[in-house]
Order: C-alpha cells, then sequence, then structure tokens
C-alpha cells in the first residue's frame, strides 16, 4: 500500500508484481517499431543530405543522433550506443567502424586552439564532409576545434565507444579476419588496443583521470560538465572495452593478451567502488570538480557488471529509493544528478555550462531509463516496470509519427518553462529498447 501510495504521488503505472513479463507484448511492439522508426529518420545515405547539412561524401550511409534538424553528423558514441537494439545493418556497421578508424592519429597533432589530439584519439563525430572533430561544441571546422571550454584532450570516452563497434560487429559477422584489415598502415585490432591506451590513466589501478590544465569530457552526454580528478563513467567504460578486446583477442586466437585485458577489467571492478563510492550508494560522477552523485554512471555500472555483487546492490536499492522519492525520474526520464543532491541552489553540477533544468544540468533524459530500470529490477520488479510504463506513456502521447508538432522521443526536456531539445533523438528509443531486451531475456531465464 505504502509503495502504491508513492508510486500515485510521481505519477508512475502500478503493475502487479506478479506480472510475469516485464512489459506486454504490445509495448514492446510499439517501441520496436518507433526505435525503427527513429532510426530510419537518423540515416543519412551516400550522396544525401540532411537539411542543409552535406551532401554525404564518406561513400556509405552514416547514421546521426536523431531525425528531422538536429546533429548533422556522424556522432560516434551516439551511434555505437545504438548498437545493442540490434537494427543497425553489416554494411553500415562496417562502414562506420573503418571510417572511425581511418581518423585516428598515429602521432599527435597541435590544434590552433591549444589543444591536442594524441595518438590514438577517436573523433567525438565526423562530418558528412569526411571531416573528423574531436572535441564537442563545433559541427565540421577541423582548426576551431577544442579551446579552453572544451578541454586539452579529445572526449576520452569515445575511444572506449569504438571497441565497442567492433566488437558488436565481430559478433554478428561471426568472425574476427575484419580485425586483420588494414587502416592506414595499421591492422584494426592495433588500432583499437591504442585507443583503448589513449585516455590518461592511473597506472597502478587503471582508473581514468583527467586534471583542469588537461581536462577531456568524462562522457559525452556530460559534455558541458566540468568534471576532473578520477572520472566514474569514463572508467566503467574502459571496464566495458577491456572485457570486449579480450573477447576479441581470444576469437583471434590471442589467449594471452586477452587474459591481460582480463586483468584489467578486474582490477578497475575492484577498485571502482573504493575511488567513487559515497554514503547514499550512488556512485560520484568524479573525485575533483563536479563530484555529485552520478545518476546515470551509477545505472550503467551495474549494467555492464562492473560492481562487486555488494556494491551493486546498494546502487540498485539508491536507484529504486531515488525513484520512490521522486528524486531522480520524470514521465519516466532519469536525470543526472538527484534534486536532493545539487552542488548548490544555482546548479546541479559544480561546473556546467547549461543552465539549471536544462539540458544536462537538471533536464530529464530517456537515454538511461532503460539502465535504471534494468538495475532497479534486480531489487524491485514492480518498480522498474513502473518506470518504463510512464516512458512509453510518454512516447506514446509524443510520438513524432503524428505529425510535425509532435517530437518524441525528444533528447531532453524539464516541466520548467516546457524546456524540449531536439526531437526524434536516437538514444531516447535504442538504449531503452535494448536494455528492456535483455531483462525480459534474463527475466526468462530465472
Amino acid at each position: 500500500m505504502i509503495l502504491s501510495t508513492i508510486l500515485i504521488l510521481h505519477g508512475m503505472s502500478i503493475i502487479a508484481a506478479d506480472e510475469k513479463e516485464f512489459l506486454s507484448k504490445t509495448d514492446m511492439e510499439f517501441l520496436t517499431s518507433l526505435a525503427r522508426a527513429v532510426l530510419d529518420e537518423s540515416r543519412v545515405r551516400a550522396g544525401a543530405k540532411a537539411g542543409d547539412a552535406g551532401p554525404n561524401v564518406t561513400g556509405n550511409t552514416l547514421i546521426r543522433p536523431g531525425g528531422r534538424h538536429d546533429y548533422p553528423a556522424f556522432w560516434i558514441r551516439d551511434y555505437a550506443m545504438s548498437l545493442d537494439m540490434g537494427m543497425i545493418t553489416l554494411e553500415e556497421q562496417r562502414h562506420a567502424l573503418f571510417l572511425t578508424a581511418k581518423h585516428q592519429p598515429d602521432t599527435e597533432i597541435a590544434l590552433p586552439t591549444g589543444s591536442v589530439l594524441p595518438p590514438g584519439s577517436i573523433p567525438d563525430h565526423i562530418g558528412f564532409g569526411d571531416v573528423p572533430i574531436f572535441f564537442p561544441g563545433i559541427l565540421d571546422d577541423y582548426e576551431k576545434q577544442g579551446g579552453p571550454r572544451w578541454g586539452k584532450l579529445p572526449c576520452l570516452d569515445d575511444a572506449f565507444f569504438f571497441i565497442h563497434m567492433a566488437a558488436i560487429y565481430a559478433r554478428q559477422v561471426s568472425s574476427t579476419d575484419f580485425l586483420k584489415e588494414v587502416v592506414n598502415g595499421k591492422p584494426l585490432l592495433q588500432r583499437l588496443e591504442e585507443a583503448y591506451s589513449m585516455p590518461p590513466a592511473h597506472p597502478d589501478t587503471g582508473i581514468v583521470y583527467t586534471t583542469e590544465e588537461s581536462r577531456g569530457v568524462n562522457f559525452g552526454f556530460f559534455d558541458t560538465v566540468i568534471n576532473t580528478g578520477d572520472l566514474l563513467f569514463a572508467s566503467v567504460l574502459k571496464y566495458q572495452a577491456s572485457i570486449e578486446l579480450a573477447e576479441l583477442l581470444d576469437k583471434a586466437n590471442q589467449s594471452e593478451k586477452a587474459r591481460q585485458y582480463r586483468e584489467k577489467a578486474k582490477s578497475l571492478k575492484s577498485v571502482i567502488p573504493a575511488t567513487f563510492s559515497s554514503p547514499s550508494g550512488f556512485l560520484k560522477a568524479a573525485t575533483g570538480i563536479s563530484a555529485q552523485p552520478d545518476v546515470w554512471g551509477t545505472a550503467y555500472a551495474v549494467y555492464v557488471s562492473a560492481l562487486p555483487s555488494d556494491v551493486e546492490k546498494s546502487a540498485c536499492e539508491a536507484l529504486a529509493r531515488a525513484l520512490k522519492e521522486g528524486t531522480i525520474a520524470w514521465r519516466g526520464q532519469i536525470r543526472h544528478v538527484p534534486t536532493n543532491a545539487h552542488f548548490s541552489t544555482e546548479s546541479p553540477w559544480e561546473k556546467c555550462y547549461a543552465a539549471k533544468n536544462t539540458y544536462q544540468n537538471g533536464a530529464y533524459w530517456d537515454t538511461p531509463t532503460g539502465w535504471v530500470c534494468y538495475a532497479v529490477a534486480k531489487v524491485d520488479f514492480p518498480l522498474a516496470q513502473a518506470i518504463a510504463k510512464d516512458y512509453l506513456a510518454e512516447l506514446r502521447e509524443g510520438d513524432f509519427r503524428k505529425g510535425p508538432d509532435y517530437g518524441s522521443p525528444w533528447e531532453c526536456m524539464h516541466h520548467d518553462n516546457n524546456h524540449r531539445q531536439n526531437p526524434v533523438y536516437l538514444a531516447s528509443v535504442s538504449g531503452p529498447l535494448a536494455a528492456f531486451q535483455r531483462i525480459h531475456a534474463e527475466h526468462r531465464g530465472k
């Protein structure tokens, strides 16, 4: 009765605890159909344009972060995060993988803005004109990328998403022969390992870190946030990349190297809690500037099994507790920092370029909804179902297929001033769909 009252107060749907499926067949069919429609809107075929941007001269289809007129380029992380839903063709995957590899620098490049590209760097995005951009904030002007606002180093997470692209492709083609293919004088596998080594890390633990003087973005969905010190999300992505590189190396008959990467993963799993834990059960985003509780990073760490079992349980319970208290979710969407853990009355994060309750500084996003549901389902299955149902209700209400006055799935939103940003956003459906598919599969296996 208490749980039902709490859920009703926060606008969450009530679902019977003994329901066998996480979501109904109707709900899954709706989400699958919507994801397929958003993906098709996001495709920019060879020779085509997206609004005024283009044409795409890279030789094959590129998938941008969404439809309509926003994000007219190929963003590596958004694309990589959408692979797990299983809808992107092998031809599209191969093109994206080798296009990304082609733009990895082999020597340090000093940019006019004062930023640098270390060897092994991976672009943040690639324009339709085949121009690699390694920093946020600019579309396709190579000379103007970087600078003090965005940090000295390129985004750190893309190195690990590059490895995820290769891992997914290898699983789907059931072969690792493509790892031997040479790109600008180096086998693709070597380029993957060099990407893995690019983000600065402590030699004893492997934890990714950054400083104010030599800063790199922790995770692109936080790129307006200044994080310094040890970085949670980048380190969790490194854990995932360690497992995936080991998997690739095993398939390529390099068992000793595979063992080394598994050891790196084991080390990260043991030190992530000690580095980022907090009394609330949430993990902190960083240990320096903007060390707020990281809702997304906590959920993703559970999703990729980057935590020991006792720490994972505490993280899942913290997420469930926050949902019941109404501090992290609205309409099934998830914010970065709980409302009761803001740095100040002016800002959820200690330092962020976005205004309070907009974009990455307090708005609510669909992208992590699936990760949160996955984690919460481990400790409170009906509550996870309720959040998923709220998420689907908003999508049905705002479904962009109804016409130009509708935009769901949005990138993010907030009830203050009816804030809405970037309609027809792919990660808002691709990530939750993949997570819900996984919950279904694991729940049936119990």
